[in-house]
């Protein structure tokens, strides 16, 4: 179950909350956003120059759009952003009217929606937040509920099951997908995680149908088959990993990005390049992410 590649510090940000990974296979470039900077930022591949836009809301995801722009889930609003404009337009709000919950890790699905869910924002975390589906004509739906984080998005290559997390709880669940009619039912936990191999936070899932989920509180990522085995857990060179994708013209880099534990100061010392992304050869090979519209 140990798995020791080599991991290189693939940009030395140093974010407070680097998250969302996603890459663009059309423009090179590995997108990802900095929640608490409330900024998305896209890396080119080759050069490793990075552009940066800012948003007046905390950003807790994003995803690709078929006309080139970014659906972003923007504190208790989703928005349609134009990265040559700057401007944007609002496609939905959810949860406005809770000042203790905002937006988290959101994705869009095989079926062309957004999914995105919320989260306790003040701590201890209770259990008031939900998952939702953003139709590309910004209908809401409400799809589960009683959660405290909700993460972990991600769907099998036959895109018939759809996985998604509750970090506060520790629970990794598993639903009928179906693409055609935008639905995921049946749902049934998948996995019960603890600090011994990490909470589970973003994910991802390779192309071979493993699930792999960054365990923020234990500074790991780790790999887990189909039938829920842990097949890997990767320790990483930082403490609070936040979400792995595969990225890289033949989406065969895994890169985990992570963010700053601070008020820590005694982690702080240790792991100075907490906040950054790093990288690693798995073998495997990832997924093209999927377009909004």
């Amino acid at each position: 179950m140990t798995l020791t590649p080599t991991i290189t510090c693939l940009l030395d940000g140093r974010y407070e909350l680097a998250e969302g990974l996603l890459w663009d296979d059309l423009t090179k470039h590995l997108f990802f956003c900095d929640i608490l900077k409330k900024q998305i930022h896209a890396m080119n591949w080759d050069t490793k120059e990075v552009a940066t836009w800012d948003f007046p809301k905390v950003v807790g995801s994003f995803g690709l759009c078929k006309d080139g722009r970014l659906i972003v889930a923007m504190k208790d609003e989703i928005i349609l952003f134009d990265t040559t404009t700057k401007m944007y337009d609002t496609l939905a709000q959810i949860e406005q009217d809770n000042p203790r919950t905002r937006l988290n890790d959101g994705k869009v699905g095989p079926d062309g929606a957004f999914w995105v869910g919320t989260m306790d924002d003040i701590s201890p975390r209770t259990p008031i937040a939900s998952l939702y589906r953003v139709s590309p004509q910004g209908g809401v739906t409400h799809i589960a509920q009683d959660l405290r984080t909700s993460n972990g998005l991600a769907w099998s290559p036959d895109t018939k099951t759809m996985y998604h997390s509750d970090t506060g709880s520790g629970e990794v669940f598993t639903y009928d997908f179906d693409r055609d009619a935008g639905t995921a039912t049946n749902k049934r936990k998948f996995l019960q995680l603890d600090n011994t191999v990490g909470r589970p936070d973003g994910a991802t899932v390779d192309a071979a149908g493993n699930y792999w989920s960054a365990g923020v509180s234990a500074g790991n990522v780790n790999c887990f088959a189909p039938d829920g085995e842990l097949l890997h857990s990767i320790a990483l060179p930082v403490p609070r990993p936040t979400i792995p994708c595969f990225a890289g013209p033949d989406l065969s880099t895994l890169v985990v990005a992570s963010l700053r534990p601070n008020g820590d100061e005694e982690l702080l010392k240790e792991f100075p390049k907490s906040g950054s992304l790093f990288a690693m050869d798995v073998e495997q090979k990832g997924l093209p992410a999927c377009r909004f519209g």
